[in-house]
Parts: C-alpha cells; sequence; structure tokens
C-alpha cells in the first residue's frame, strides 16, 4: 500500500497531538454522547480551528476506503487516507458528534476528474458555462458507530448536501460510485442520471453519476424515506 510521509500543509494535522489526544481518548472512560450531531462546512479558511473532525475524517476514510475496500490511496502516518486532492480548494461537509469526532462525511471539488470531462456534453447545455457543478468524492460513514447512528448520520449528510448546493448556486452533484452504491444513489429519490461507464485508476469498474439538485429536491428526499434527522439520538451502544 502507498504511503505518503510528506508533511501536510501548517494546520492541517498534527500527527504528535493526534497521538497524544488518541491515547488520552482511548484512557478516558467517556459516556455516550447524545447530543444533536452538526454539520461542518470546512473549507480552506476554518481547516485549523476544525482539525479534530478533520482528523477524525482522514482517520475514517483510511479504515474504510483502505482498510475495508481495498482502495489503492496513499496513507499518511499510516493512519490518514490523504490524496493529492485535499488541497486548499476542497470543501468538506462533516457530520460531526458534540466531541468533535466524525461520523460522516464528503468532500466537494470545484473542479470535476479528468475521467469526468468526457460526459460534459451530457450534463450541460450546448454553450453553456460548467459553474455551477461540484463532483463529490470520498462520502464515508464512521465504521465506529451502530447501523441506525450511520443511517440517521447518512441522512443528515444527504441533506446537509443539498442545503449547501442550494445555498450557493450549485445545481448538479458529479460522482463516480461502484455500480451497486450508483444503484443506491439512483434509489434516494432525488433527480439522478447514469453518464456512463468509467473505470477507476485501480482497475474496478465504476459508473459516472450527475445528481440534479434544485428547490425540491429536499422533497423528494423526504418522500424516498430519507428523513432530516432532527432529535438528539445515540452514536453508541
Amino acid at each position: 500500500m502507498p504511503t505518503c510521509d510528506a508533511a501536510p500543509p501548517r494546520g492541517w494535522i498534527d500527527i504528535r497531538r493526534a497521538q497524544a489526544e488518541s491515547r488520552r481518548a482511548r484512557a478516558a472512560d467517556a459516556a455516550p454522547c447524545r447530543a444533536s450531531p452538526v454539520m461542518l462546512v470546512v473549507d480552506q479558511t476554518m481547516r485549523a480551528h476544525e482539525h479534530v473532525a478533520l482528523r477524525s475524517m482522514f482517520a475514517a476514510r483510511k479504515r474504510v476506503f483502505v482498510d475495508l475496500l481495498n482502495w489503492d490511496l496513499p496513507v499518511l502516518a499510516g493512519r490518514y487516507e490523504v490524496d493529492r486532492r485535499d488541497r486548499p480548494g476542497a470543501t468538506y461537509l462533516i457530520i460531526a458528534g458534540a466531541d468533535g469526532e466524525h461520523l460522516a462525511s464528503a468532500r466537494l471539488l470545484p473542479e470535476t476528474a479528468a475521467s469526468l470531462r468526457r460526459f460534459e456534453e451530457r450534463i450541460f447545455e450546448p454553450g453553456a458555462s460548467n459553474a455551477g457543478v461540484a463532483e463529490v468524492t470520498h462520502f464515508c460513514l464512521s465504521p465506529d458507530i451502530t447501523s441506525d447512528a450511520r443511517r440517521r448520520a447518512r441522512d443528515q449528510l444527504l441533506y446537509g448536501l443539498v442545503d449547501h448546493a442550494l445555498a450557493r448556486h450549485i445545481q448538479c452533484f458529479l460522482g463516480i460510485a461502484e455500480p451497486r452504491l450508483a444503484r443506491r444513489i439512483e434509489g434516494l429519490g432525488w433527480a439522478c442520471r447514469r453518464l456512463g461507464a468509467i473505470q477507476s485508476s485501480g482497475g474496478r469498474d465504476m459508473v459516472a453519476v450527475a445528481v440534479d439538485v434544485d428547490a425540491a429536491t429536499p422533497a423528494r428526499l423526504a418522500g424516498a424515506g430519507i428523513a432530516r434527522p432532527t432529535a438528539s439520538w445515540p452514536m453508541s451502544s
């Protein structure tokens, strides 16, 4: 598995502090957190202030995408999945518990990957610009919480993505997913289109999808049974 030993940007991840805080967290006998999780929108200007959520997110990404799914991705310090697209232009939507720990997250990128650009004629009207489009990658649910908590965190993140898009005039989300996951995305009720087959750099068969977002999208999610969590819910058993 490839590793990346280069130091991350200042304010990104302090490895020594992360290790010390992790040891203290394991030693503490904390009660289960039952406060309502919140969604954090983290961009370049806020990274230093949300280091707990970001560090927890990168650790969860490593456990999910590298350890569980065996994706060939770079790993920092043996604990964090951080790739070349985790650069200043990225925005992270993170569902975090009261202690700041990651429950669910997604990365939004203003520039689409080269593998998606060949589908542009199927996304935009002739002569239209690609303004209002964002690529969604690394949709990640924490492996450390209950299945019910994962479902609630997923639902909260879905509504968070839509709310974020509507507030920032994003009209279309683009993404690449495995075929079985693409079917789940299509079943969420929103306007989802398959753009075509694609192959990842690791040789996996993938599907390019586009999700159109407008003012009616929250109602479509609700109609498909995606509930917006509003009350406190337990994250651990």
